[in-house]
């Protein structure tokens, strides 16, 4: 039996950790990304930049605080694929559901996240090594 009824599970976006934001936009834009909107995430140390991308978002992240776990994630792998996020209808919901099934989570609680989104993790070790957020955007 699936933790949570993935019916409504949809990929929200895929986050890049990169060195040079402008660098890594500039990149982007010959691809073809439009629409980027900038922020500045002081609690979790990064800035970040969002484009749509169909029905979800790319995601670029650079650290701003050398100390934090952005920074050492980037000094240890280099840049590239940080994480995976996937929407959910009730982030709480989901979060007791994946716990009481013994998945290990990073965040027993949600936070916000990039645009008010609230946002928590799953350990890389519950999804065959990749870093997973569940996001519940309740603007969409």
């Amino acid at each position: 039996m699936a933790p949570f009824d993935s019916s409504g599970l949809a990929l929200h976006h895929v986050a890049v950790v990169v060195a040079d934001l402008d660098a890594a936009a500039e990149r982007h834009a010959l691809l073809g990304f439009a629409g980027e909107e900038r922020t500045l995430v002081p609690s979790q140390g990064v800035q970040v930049i969002t484009y749509p991308a169909g029905a979800g978002w790319l995601e670029l992240i650079s650290p701003t605080d050398h100390d934090g776990a952005i920074a050492r994630y980037m000094a240890r792998r280099g840049e590239g694929l940080h994480h995976v996020a996937y929407r959910v209808a009730d982030l709480r919901a989901a979060l007791a559901k994946l716990e009481k099934a013994g998945v290990r989570l990073i965040d027993r609680e949600p936070r916000e996240g990039v645009h008010g989104w609230k946002v928590a993790f799953i350990h890389p070790e519950a999804c065959n090594g990749v870093l997973t957020e569940l996001v519940q955007d309740d603007a969409t």
